[in-house]
């Protein structure tokens, strides 16, 4: 039997689907079932990214999403995911999904991933 801390030892992640960016755009903006840190895949397109009001992509295409602003100085993972409203932990998962599909990640979030977080 599984005690509750084992049960509960887990985050569970929401992936939606779509045959483009431009549907997976529109879909954040009306879905209700689509939520903030939740992760878009687009095969069509090798794009995968990350949902919040303005859905942005952790791949080199980005296609309708989004694309990564350059980093600014000193700045981590952590800090551009608290400035998306999103964590970090959104923009890991996202990224091992592109990696598992081949898919090139964006250059400058692969910098932030090899970042140590201290």
């Amino acid at each position: 039997m599984l005690t509750d801390s084992e049960r509960f030892a887990f985050t569970t992640r929401r992936h939606h689907a779509f045959a483009s960016t431009g549907n997976a755009y529109d879909a954040v903006q009306c879905d209700e079932v689509i939520s903030t840190g939740d992760t878009l895949v687009v095969l069509a397109e090798e794009v995968v990214g990350v949902v919040m009001t303005w859905p942005f992509a952790v791949t080199q295409a980005h296609g309708n999403l989004h694309a990564l602003s350059a980093p600014r100085e000193g700045e981590t993972l952590a800090d551009l995911a608290r400035s998306l409203h999103v964590s970090a932990a959104d923009f890991e998962h996202a990224a091992e999904i592109a990696r598992r599909f081949g898919f090139a990640l964006d250059p400058q979030l692969e910098a932030l991933l090899a970042r140590p977080a201290g």
